[in-house]
């Protein structure tokens, strides 16, 4: 599993975008790099430059348009709304990290599926470019099966054609006459930070491009620790992530289905758009905050309702942990199918989530034996499948094939 370790350092410039889904999954492999002696510039807008410089890496702080990542109410209602923002970021940003990188040219371009600017650089200077990829990657029939669904009958309207025809332009001024579809969803050389069993269609992924490294979570001692209630017989984490927090109502029906439910210690991130007192009566047993060490918690913790993000699902089955899953948007939906199929958790739609089902759907999970006879073996297949020190060799492979 292990690729050949470079011999020389390495200027490596990673692109990123102001999303902790988008900025946590990658930055143990941006640690490693480091600690192996590279330098390792990383382009990320402020409001993450302090967490990126924790890792040792140079931050090249650039202006982005996009909005604020944890307030899904910013971002519009539909999917053009999305993808019109993306764009828009990309024209913008281009020329910062341009002239950001103008005498620094590095040797190899890491870049998240989100930060188109990056591709677009390293066809510019010559230099490779490999996607750390937070999420699911395409496979052979990824259009069939989704993509035309999906983003067919969206590109048939005006502003969908209006989308395409300025991506296209936009590529096209920049050297790169190629379809935005093929630009954005299939990339050159992919490492997919994430663990084979959340990939769909696993079989059809053209493994020639697209390597599972599993994830890369670290120690992640600089979001702090926690500890178990010495009285806690079980710990349930209830998180919907830090994009769709802003849930009060779901928040209600979590402390109404577990508040004085004896033995369990439950600890509640509502993030920092609900205010505690919009829950009401809050029992003792009941723990809220605005934010957690999440993973510190799930090593601990014997449930867990999700969201169903790639990093939270990843992070639940890493630790054994069964999970109620409450999907927002975006990939939630497909990562929820993937975790009910693997037979560890349990969907349940945000609309249905009353106390007695939300309680109901975590006592069942708890205490189902082959439930956690499956957890035990996806736990021990994901602690194979190498993770940070494996994706960082991989990188190195990339730098001395093109050496």
């Amino acid at each position: 599993m292990t690729a050949t370790r470079t011999e020389r350092p390495a200027h490596i410039a990673m692109f990123n975008i102001a999303a902790a889904g988008h900025v946590h999954p990658g930055l143990e492999v941006i640690r490693e790099l480091v600690r192996r002696g590279h330098r390792v510039t990383y382009a990320v807008p402020q409001e993450f430059a302090e967490v990126v410089a924790g890792t040792g890496a140079e931050v090249k702080v650039y202006e982005s348009t996009l909005p604020i990542a944890d307030d899904p109410d910013s971002w519009g209602q539909d999917l053009i709304d999305h993808l019109d923002m993306f764009l828009d970021n990309a024209v913008h940003s281009l020329p910062q990290l341009a002239a950001a990188y103008e005498d620094d040219v590095p040797d190899l371009v890491l870049y998240d599926s989100t930060a188109y600017p990056a591709r677009v650089l390293a066809h510019r200077w010559g230099v490779p470019a490999v996607l750390l990829s937070p999420h699911m990657v395409a496979w052979d029939t990824w259009e069939q099966d989704i993509a035309d669904e999906i983003f067919g009958p969206l590109m048939t309207t005006e502003r969908g054609k209006a989308y395409e025809k300025r991506f296209a332009g936009w590529l096209a001024d920049n050297g790169l006459p190629m379809d935005p579809n093929e630009f954005s969803r299939r990339p050159d050389r992919c490492l997919a930070l994430i663990s084979r069993v959340m990939q769909p269609h696993a079989d059809g992924v053209d493994e020639t491009v697209n390597t599972f490294t599993g994830p890369c979570h670290g120690d992640r001692g600089h979001q702090g620790t926690w500890e178990r209630p010495a009285d806690a017989e079980k710990v349930l984490l209830i998180s919907l992530g830090s994009a769709f927090t802003k849930q009060p109502a779901f928040y209600r029906a979590c402390v109404a289905a577990f508040g004085n439910l004896p033995g369990w210690h439950v600890v509640l991130q509502i993030g920092k758009h609900v205010d505690v007192a919009e829950l009401g009566e809050v029992p003792p047993n009941i723990e809220v905050s605005s934010w957690v060490p999440q993973l510190a918690i799930l090593r601990q913790a014997d449930a867990f309702i999700t969201h169903a993000g790639m990093g939270g699902s990843q992070e639940g089955l890493a630790n054994g942990v069964p999970m109620v899953a409450v999907p927002q948007a975006a990939d939630q939906f497909a990562n929820t199918e993937l975790l009910v199929n693997l037979g560890v958790a349990r969907h349940v739609p945000t609309e249905e989530a009353t106390p007695e089902l939300l309680r109901e759907a975590v006592l069942s999970l708890v205490a189902d034996q082959e439930v956690a006879e499956r957890l035990d073996r996806i736990r021990a297949t994901m602690a194979g499948e190498g993770g940070t020190p494996y994706a960082a060799d991989l990188v190195e492979a990339e730098l001395e094939r093109v050496r």
